[in-house]
């Protein structure tokens, strides 16, 4: 989901610049997330065997895409990846439906699978903000956008329930209140319990009320943390549907997350976010909102067994970032409450685009 919201501007200068049709294939991970995002007008969802998926791929199915992908006679593909991934295999799914022309980064000659070709120079001699990198590959073929925010839509008739689910667990929204999010897909991203409560135990004593976000499969961690939190603390696992949380995201003053997909919705209506920031993936930082990034480093066994990732471990992030504690969580939530109410832009880094790291 995270992904598919970042390559909204990209998408936005394929749609500007070319008035093109845009159907966005993709996992049922995200498919909750395109009906939220415009210049997206039609979408086909698929569990890729190379994608992380929550479903087991079905391999009788493969042949069915491929029909169904060449029924649509697209003109064009365009795929979007991190550095970390290899582009052959999605590019392949295009070539097999007969699309005449493939845009992708890649790092060997892909000959006339991919033939709008950008070779990969990341990581080896640049990172950039996975926001620069799909707008980069879109320039290459001549699209652009003035508008680089990420955006979701936000269907303000919703507020009055979502207020009103508030109000049922014992939200007072005319008292100062925040996000919590503590959920994500990846164990290695996981910021400890312990800690989450240490930390909600202290925004609480700041005069916070806290509602702790997460999937109807995270009510477990929200009823917990709420246990461990106590007072002023409040589950709100599975209690609202995307479109609601959206909303809810848009109206909280503050969002406190680990690095997953939620900290890209805030960025898309402009919440200022803390995020507990695992080394992993440098480039997928909150884009173009007041934020504040606590990295923290992951265990030896947890990470990747990608050698892209491993590089960027050993170069980028060889200096293992302490934990953070909870009085940096609540420094950081203070800082960002006490900003002043202006417009906001990327910072001069990210708008570079480019944050350098030498070379092993």
């Amino acid at each position: 989901m995270g992904d598919l919201i970042m390559s909204g501007p990209a998408i936005r200068a394929l749609k500007e610049s070319f008035g093109a049709k845009i159907t966005v294939l993709t996992s049922s991970m995200a498919k909750g997330i395109i009906k939220h995002m415009p210049g997206i007008d039609d979408a086909i969802i698929y569990d890729l065997p190379w994608v992380k998926t929550a479903q087991e791929p079905d391999p009788q199915a493969f042949a069915e895409i491929v029909t169904t992908i060449k029924e649509r006679h697209f003109d064009a593909a365009v795929i979007f990846t991190v550095y970390s991934q290899n582009p052959l295999p999605t590019a392949m799914l295009a070539y097999l439906a007969g699309i005449p022309k493939i845009l992708a980064y890649c790092r060997e000659n892909p000959y006339h699978l991919i033939n709008s070709w950008v070779p990969d120079k990341e990581p080896y001699k640049v990172i950039k903000h996975q926001v620069i990198r799909d707008l980069d590959l879109v320039a290459s073929v001549g699209a652009s956008t003035a508008n680089t925010n990420l955006n979701l839509e936000v269907d303000e008739s919703l507020w009055p329930t979502v207020k009103g689910k508030l109000y049922e667990i014992g939200i007072d929204t005319n008292k100062p209140w925040l996000l919590l999010h503590a959920g994500v897909s990846e164990v290695k991203r996981e910021y400890p319990v312990k800690l989450w409560a240490e930390a909600g135990q202290k925004l609480v004593k700041e005069g916070y009320q806290l509602i702790l976000t997460g999937s109807d499969a995270e009510r477990n961690l929200t009823d917990d943390l709420k246990a461990r939190i106590g007072t002023a603390s409040f589950s709100a696992g599975g209690l609202f549907s995307i479109a609601e949380f959206i909303s809810l995201v848009k109206y909280a003053p503050i969002m406190v997350s680990v690095n997953t997909g939620t900290i890209h919705v805030a960025a898309a209506v402009n919440t200022p976010t803390v995020v507990l920031y695992a080394q992993t993936n440098p480039q997928h930082t909150p884009w173009g909102v007041p934020n504040k990034v606590l990295e923290f480093g992951i265990p030896e066994h947890l990470r990747s067994k990608n050698e892209v990732i491993a590089y960027v471990n050993k170069v980028h992030y060889d200096a293992t970032a302490p934990i953070p504690i909870a009085n940096e969580i609540v420094s950081a939530v203070n800082e960002l409450i006490n900003l002043p109410n202006s417009p906001t832009q990327p910072s001069p880094e990210i708008l570079n685009g480019n944050r350098e790291i030498a070379a092993s």
